[in-house]
């Protein structure tokens, strides 16, 4: 007889040892809910897509919600940055929300602009702006 327990399948046996898992296998994967999103993520986000939508559909009168995406999203991504990672989220949206703010608002400037210089231009061309009153005539 023999010192050991043979194998069924001829020669000696080996000591088992465990070979690793392929990639991707055999890790226990810990599931971890998303973390609720900032309060003003969304909202910075849908001010500044109503800010940029309102420049062909309503002649850019929405543009004036621009600065306050570009402010509330600035505050929301600040906010998140700040935070421990992973216990707040809606970084995207509050960032995409600020970026379309500043779009929005620049805009917003060339647009008062344009309006001003288009004041100036009908004043200064205007054919009633001389010095003649009709007192003397």
């Amino acid at each position: 007889m023999t010192d050991g327990p043979e194998n069924p399948y001829g020669g000696p046996q080996q000591p088992y040892q465990q070979q690793p898992p392929p990639y991707g296998y055999g890790q226990p994967y810990a599931y971890r809910p998303p973390a609720p999103k900032h309060p003003s993520a969304t909202t910075a986000m849908a001010l500044g897509i109503v800010g940029l939508a309102g420049i062909m559909t309503c002649a850019g009168v929405t543009l004036v919600v621009s600065p306050f995406a570009w402010a509330i999203g600035g505050r929301a991504v600040r906010e998140i940055d700040a935070a421990p990672p992973g216990t707040i989220g809606g970084r995207d949206e509050a960032n995409a929300g600020r970026i379309m703010g500043i779009i929005g608002t620049v805009a917003l400037i060339l647009a008062v602009l344009a309006v001003i210089a288009f004041v100036v231009l009908i004043v200064a061309v205007s054919p009633d702006s001389g010095s003649t009153t009709y007192s003397d005539y």
